[in-house]
Parts: structure tokens; C-alpha cells; sequence
């Protein structure tokens, strides 16, 4: 591999040059892509561009503008550590997209990837028939806060609860929460799931916890090697923390409250687990079969 990076900054000059360098060396390494890039030429673009600092979303203009010696070394500095070190985008730029938003991401968090986004951004629609009515809500497992602030934007009048296990993944929300000017709004509680809650209630439960199965843990590509384990492995069947968070729920959930929970690849097992439990399946972009809702009733 090295081979073909040592003459590269001689023989490459445009951002067209660079952009072929990319996809040609992200194939050759058999990268994975999963991280919010679904192939070489999305992932070598969205580096490129912004590496140059340049609009992500307009790469037509710039492709035949020539690279300073200093911007030729930057982008081929990050295509390199994207191929050897395999290191997931998001954490060589430091920025992750959910829709219109951006969230600083470091090793500290997962990089941001939920299904839950997607009915967030449409306030929750048709399952919430007022958002306005909205006044609490409590994300578990929050990161780096990404699904607390796009709650607080899709719910304008809720008060939001952002819980973590891990001190470290709580100072990475607690600056989005900062970017975002929420501080007044969204409250970071270092927490194991329920246990520091207090008896809180809330008219919205969220959680996109772990929930990759041991199995698949040990297949994981290496890319996801670079994300906390904590936050991926769940137990044998990845359940573990769905669990916790079916058997406590109800308690801190107001007379009319939803629990939303992501649950990955889960949904047989789950059922399998759960027999008697009512489960709504919601359609994300990838199919009905990765988000469940819950009203409080039906978890009592």
C-alpha cells in the first residue's frame, strides 16, 4: 500500500486526481463503509471536500481546481489513515450527519447512525398527534447526544433528560449540547440506564442502546473496533440492555407515555422474549424491523 502513497503527492494535483486516488485505494483495502458513507466514491468525496474545507454538498465546481503542496499533504494524510488504520470517517473529521444536523464525534462516542433520527426529523408523526404536548422527554444511552438534541427540536416545549454510563461519552454531549445553545433544555446524567433517575417520568422514552449480539460482536469489521465496546455488545443475544429498559420503563412513564426503542437485527429474538408485548414496529428507510414503540399500558 505504501507504494502507491510515496509518489502520489508528485504525480496527483487536482481534486478529480485525488478523488479517483481515494476510490481506487479505499477498494483496493476492502474498507467498510457504515458509518454514513455507503461506498468509496460518497466516503472519498465527503473526505476530500472537507479536508479543503470546501461545501460537502457541491463537488462539480472544485473537481479540476489544482491542490496547494499543503492541501495535497492534508488530503492524502486522511485517505492514507482512512486505509491504514481503518479508521471510520466521521472520526478523522470529527463531525457525524444526521440529516441537516452535525455532531462533534471523537473514539469517545459511537458514531451516530440511528434509525430513531429519521422519525425524529418528522416529530414522530403519525405516533405523536401533538408534539406541542410533549413536555419530557428521556434519552438512554445518549452519546454524544445527537437523538437528545434532535428531540429537543422536533418537541419545542420538552425538557429533555440525556443519560450515559460513561463519563467520557457525556463530555462529548455535553459540547453538541453546547454548539446547539440547549444547555437550558437538555439535562446530561451520568446514569447506569434508570438507576439515578429518581422517579422521573416523561411523556417520551428514546433509546437506541447497545444491542449487538456476542456472535456478531466477535465479526464486527474492523472499523467498528475503533468505537467504544460498551456501546455495541449487549450480551449473549444483544438484548441485555432492552431488557433493563422494558422491565423498568413503565415506572418512569406518565399516564399516556411512549417508550421507541432501536433494537438492530433483534426483532425475532425480541419476540421470541416477549410473547405477550404488543410491539409496534416502525417503518425507518431500512424496513419495519428495527424500531419498536410501546405505550406505558402496554408494559404494565
Amino acid at each position: 500500500m505504501s507504494d502507491h502513497f510515496s509518489g502520489a503527492t508528485q504525480n496527483l494535483h487536482s481534486v478529480r486526481d485525488y478523488l479517483r486516488f481515494a476510490v481506487s485505494r479505499f477498494n483496493q483495502a476492502k474498507l467498510f463503509f457504515g458509518h454514513g458513507s455507503s461506498d468509496a466514491y460518497d466516503e472519498a468525496a465527503y473526505l476530500i471536500l472537507h479536508t479543503l474545507h470546501l461545501p460537502l454538498d457541491r463537488l462539480e465546481p472544485f473537481l479540476d481546481a489544482h491542490l496547494t503542496g499543503g492541501e495535497r499533504a492534508d488530503v492524502l494524510n486522511i485517505i492514507r489513515q482512512r486505509v491504514e488504520k481503518r479508521i471510520p470517517a466521521a472520526y478523522l473529521t470529527h463531525q457525524a450527519m444526521l440529516g441537516d444536523f452535525s455532531f462533534y464525534v471523537d473514539e469517545r462516542v459511537i458514531v451516530p447512525r440511528s434509525f430513531i433520527a429519521e422519525l425524529l426529523l418528522e416529530q414522530l408523526s403519525p405516533w405523536i398527534a401533538e408534539p406541542e404536548e410533549i413536555n419530557s422527554v428521556l434519552d438512554l444511552c445518549t452519546g454524544s447526544g445527537c437523538l437528545a438534541i434532535l428531540a429537543a427540536h422536533a418537541f419545542a416545549n420538552a425538557k429533555v433528560d440525556a443519560v450515559d454510563l460513561s463519563p467520557a461519552a457525556l463530555a462529548v454531549a455535553e459540547r453538541n449540547v453546547a454548539d446547539y445553545k440547549l444547555q437550558d433544555r437538555i439535562s446530561l446524567i451520568e446514569s447506569d440506564m434508570f438507576a439515578k433517575l429518581n422517579g422521573n417520568k416523561y411523556d417520551l422514552i428514546i433509546s437506541n442502546p447497545p444491542y449487538v449480539d456476542a456472535a456478531s460482536v466477535t465479526m464486527l469489521p474492523q472499523e467498528y473496533l475503533h468505537e467504544p465496546e460498551l456501546a455495541l455488545g449487549s450480551g449473549h443475544d444483544g438484548l441485555d440492555a432492552t431488557r433493563i429498559i422494558l422491565k423498568k420503563a413503565a415506572q418512569h412513564l406518565t399516564d399516556n407515555g411512549v417508550l421507541i426503542v432501536e433494537i438492530g437485527h433483534n426483532r425475532d429474538a425480541l419476540e421470541t422474549a416477549y410473547p405477550d408485548l404488543p410491539f409496534t414496529w416502525l417503518d425507518v428507510s431500512a424496513g419495519d424491523q428495527f424500531v419498536f414503540m410501546l405505550h406505558r399500558n402496554d408494559l404494565l
